[in-house]
């Protein structure tokens, strides 16, 4: 309890102070490109006045997003509020970072060096003196001019990143994988989370392309929703034109548990022959042999979400008795963290979604930089674990920031491979 509140306090004077730093940075920019000062405090009562009228409505919108019905086509209001503030708050709260950073190392090599002049040269300090107005001018630029990067890369994600889909093909060698079933292909979606800007007309787009792999089966991994509980019909229309002949079959996700649309989504899905797996599963009968495919509700160790929503002690509990010793057996769970337990169950493949790659990474740098590395060591991709094996799908849709920096949209399909 006590951890969250400082965390959340931590949080909240950090995005305060990057507020206060990019201030700073406007009023600095003023003084040196608008010679008038009644112009320039002129423009700075405007820009703060487009400022708290933007910051209230966002607050607005944020207080009733639950309220509100959200839309399922992008609109003035998403592009012009529900957009531009979260945008703002994730860039400029980096760029203040970076350039909180840059201050930092500064202080420490001048503390550093003080103390080299110190003790090995008191003749003459100045000579040797790294802090000269020159070079605190040019680290303050390079700073701030770094810490722009975050910007950039935003409207990357915004206009380009997160509509740059990939198809992606990974070929799964199972030892159980019976016969009739060597070269079956799977096709993987996940984190649809339909609303303005991930549009049902956009989530048409993307079974089409699915549709067009033409694929064995096709998996869904859950979160379909965001929050609102009547956009569940949009999604389900949309995703009811996926096709394949050995059906489609699905998962929920913590979106789903957390605005209690299981079983309502449920029956919707059925009402289009799409079959979600709820602690249960399907039989996929090939010349008179069987893969079986197994599904779960979201479950997670640590409390999330709303207050209230359950979590669970242990992963998979009950599970066992779905797995069926003669066969491959694939688990669709919304959370990869189940994989640890599903390899203890030796269970062969998980297909699992949740982390959306990281959404906003950069992996390309450091494998650790990722935000989803917070919840899971399974942020995205083929992983495997003795004789079982994991794939953690990149999703299509976006969570709070409608960008995606390092991790694009990913339709996956899997070729299952007899090994052996």
């Amino acid at each position: 309890m006590w951890a969250r509140f400082l965390v959340f306090n931590a949080i909240i004077l950090i995005l305060i102070a990057s507020q206060l730093f990019w201030v700073r940075q406007a009023r600095a920019w003023a003084v040196r490109l608008i010679p008038s000062d009644h112009r320039r405090r002129w423009l700075g009562a405007a820009a703060a006045g487009v400022y708290l009228f933007f910051s209230l409505l966002f607050a607005y919108n944020f207080i009733l997003s639950e309220r509100v019905p959200e839309p399922t086509q992008l609109t003035l209001w998403a592009a012009l509020v529900e957009a531009p503030f979260p945008i703002w708050f994730v860039c400029s709260l980096l760029g203040f970072l970076i350039a909180a950073l840059f201050w930092a190392a500064d202080r420490i090599a001048r503390a550093a060096y003080w103390v080299y002049q110190s003790l090995f040269l008191p003749a003459n300090p100045g000579h040797h003196s790294l802090v000269s107005p020159a070079r605190r001018r040019f680290l303050e630029q390079t700073a701030v001019a770094v810490s722009v990067a975050p910007f950039v890369a935003g409207a990357y994600g915004l206009f380009y990143g997160r509509l740059k889909l990939e198809t992606t093909h990974q070929r799964i060698k199972l030892r159980r994988l019976p016969r009739a079933f060597d070269g079956f292909r799977v096709a993987q979606l996940s984190d649809i989370h339909i609303g303005p800007f991930m549009s049902e007309e956009e989530t048409h787009k993307y079974v089409a392309i699915t549709n067009e792999l033409k694929p064995d089966l096709v998996v869904l991994t859950g979160d379909f929703i965001t929050w609102d509980p009547t956009t569940q019909g949009a999604v389900v229309k949309a995703l009811a034109g996926l096709k394949a002949p050995f059906g489609v079959f699905g998962c929920l996700g913590n979106h789903e548990l957390w605005y209690e649309v299981e079983g309502s989504i449920t029956r919707l899905f059925a009402n289009e022959g799409i079959r979600i797996l709820r602690g249960e599963r399907a039989l996929i009968q090939s010349h008179g042999e069987t893969l079986n495919l197994m599904g779960v509700d979201f479950q997670s160790r640590s409390p999330m979400g709303p207050p209230g929503q359950r979590f669970v002690r242990q992963y998979l509990v009950a599970v066992e008795r779905l797995v069926m010793p003669d066969t491959a057996s694939i688990l669709l769970s919304h959370n990869p963290n189940t994989f640890d337990r599903a390899a203890a169950l030796a269970i062969d493949l998980s297909l699992a979604g949740h982390t959306h790659g990281g959404q906003m990474t950069l992996e390309f740098i450091h494998p650790s930089l990722s935000p989803s590395r917070l919840i899971t060591p399974y942020v995205k991709g083929w992983f495997q674990k003795g004789e079982s094996q994991l794939y953690v799908n990149r999703g299509i849709g976006t969570m709070f920031v409608p960008m995606r920096v390092g991790a694009p949209p990913e339709i996956t399909v899997l070729e299952l491979i007899r090994e052996g």
